[in-house]
């Protein structure tokens, strides 16, 4: 959709990690503050301490005074030192390395970037083992052990049943050739490529 930037968000006890897409660095603020109104909502907790490196898109008076209003501080990592911020660091590269891979093997051209790193997001949250308590970071963020009998190979050739989208006749094809992406974040469904349509879309009759 023409995004050009991934902004990663870990949560430190649990590694639970979420990728949110730009179009510019400026945008990272105002998607900072509806991500932490709906996730301190969503679980029950408060956010406490905020973690990053000294980018323009971090260090700014609006972040700043929005931290002194909600009481939070702001830890930053020493400058050219990312050791520091070392778990955002590796999980950058985690994602980054995966997501290449992803699209390497299935042949998708490099603007389907975006889909490969959520989808390597996904995945992470429920497979990876944080080793201190042999748990995933869903299971720990969620509390409840994640159901991976649903996952898919990325890439791979699928059908989507047209389920009323056009007219079609009693003799035309029930279904659309499709290309899968990986799964939704808002719903129980599949993330597809139509290659009739063009479009992405989300459907669970794949």
């Amino acid at each position: 959709s023409g995004k050009r930037y991934v902004f990663v968000i870990v949560d430190d006890y649990s590694r639970f990690t979420w990728t949110l897409f730009l179009f510019s660095k400026d945008e990272a603020f105002d998607e900072f503050v509806a991500f932490a109104t709906k996730i301190q909502k969503s679980s029950n907790n408060q956010l406490v301490h905020i973690r990053s490196d000294h980018g323009k898109e971090f260090e700014n008076s609006r972040f700043m005074d929005y931290c002194n209003e909600h009481g939070l501080s702001h830890n930053f990592s020493a400058p050219r030192t990312p050791q520091q911020n070392g778990v955002v660091e590796r999980k950058n590269r985690t994602l980054e390395e995966m997501a290449r891979t992803m699209l390497i093997a299935s042949g998708l051209p490099r603007n389907f970037w975006a889909k490969a790193i959520n989808t390597a997001c996904y995945i992470l949250n429920r497979v990876l083992i944080r080793p201190i308590t042999s748990k995933t970071p869903y299971e720990l963020f969620k509390g409840i052990k994640p159901n991976i009998s649903y996952f898919r190979v990325f890439g791979c050739r699928c059908f989507v049943h047209v389920n009323g989208k056009r007219n079609i006749g009693k003799f035309d094809e029930r279904s659309d050739e499709a290309v899968f992406l990986g799964y939704s974040s808002h719903c129980k469904a599949y993330r597809v490529y139509n290659k009739k349509t063009m479009c992405v879309e989300e459907s669970v009759h794949i």
